[in-house]
């Protein structure tokens, strides 16, 4: 009777620990898409947690269907429930953007408050015609208004979500480019047979990562075949491993 309670409880710890899987990425700023450093990614319900780099790249451990939360001072907090997608780019939105705008004129200054931020109104600059809802000829922060045309309203919804969606498609691009880094750092086996060959606890090979990748952030592995980064990580951790010894 012990011997199959044993080989039950045996089984369910072996699937648990099956069922754990990498999760990374990057978080970028929702407004101009420049990387989030510092920002606490955990799982919940979970120990697991981390905290972004400079380039704003995480990785834990979890499974599918875990919810994973990513929280910023000043940002609005995002959770995002796991799936099969093991390469996450999570945007997050700045709370003071979502601030209105308003100006107070109190002589012998005005002043604006917009994003968050209150500055000075410059007495001399100019204000701009308003366009809400139509066409005008010329350019839109031209002085003159000549030699073009100036969309706002309606139509100018409509052209923000057409560079939403060219924005979309050229991430869709890069992510496909970097298949091959994908294909090692994302991989289960690959981190374990490493893990194994260069004695690295999981924390040890959580850092390693990320050095790795800042010290190729100006190629970002673009068009890398999988062979090319096993070999370039594998000649990285080789350096590390004798510089540390």
């Amino acid at each position: 009777m012990k011997f199959r309670l044993l080989l039950v409880l045996s089984f369910c710890f072996a699937k648990a620990t099956l069922a754990q899987l990498s999760y990374s990425g990057n978080v970028l700023d929702a407004t101009d898409k420049s990387y989030l450093e510092g920002v606490t990614v955990e799982v919940i319900n979970s120990q697991s947690s981390t905290i972004t780099n400079t380039r704003g790249y995480f990785s834990v451990t979890a499974s599918q269907g875990d919810t994973l939360r990513f929280s910023f001072p000043g940002f609005i907090e995002q959770k995002i429930l796991l799936a099969e997608e093991r390469f996450l780019q999570i945007q997050i939105q700045d709370r003071a953007r979502l601030l209105p705008t308003f100006e107070v004129k109190s002589e012998p200054y005005s002043f604006r408050f917009k994003d968050g931020k209150l500055t000075i109104v410059d007495p001399d600059e100019e204000k701009a015609h308003s366009t809400k809802g139509g066409i005008s000829a010329g350019y839109l922060d031209s002085p003159n208004t000549t030699g073009g045309i100036a969309i706002a309203g309606v139509l100018s919804s409509l052209t923000k979500r057409a560079k939403q969606e060219r924005e979309y498609q050229k991430k869709q691009e890069w992510m496909r480019r970097r298949e091959g880094y994908y294909a090692i750092v994302d991989s289960d086996s690959v981190r374990q047979n490493m893990m194994v060959k260069y004695q690295l606890e999981r924390s040890e090979w959580d850092r390693i990562i990320i050095r790795f990748n800042e010290g190729n952030a100006y190629h970002e592995f673009l068009d890398w075949s999988k062979e090319r980064v096993y070999a370039t990580l594998s000649e990285f951790i080789d350096r590390e491993r004798r510089w540390i010894n």
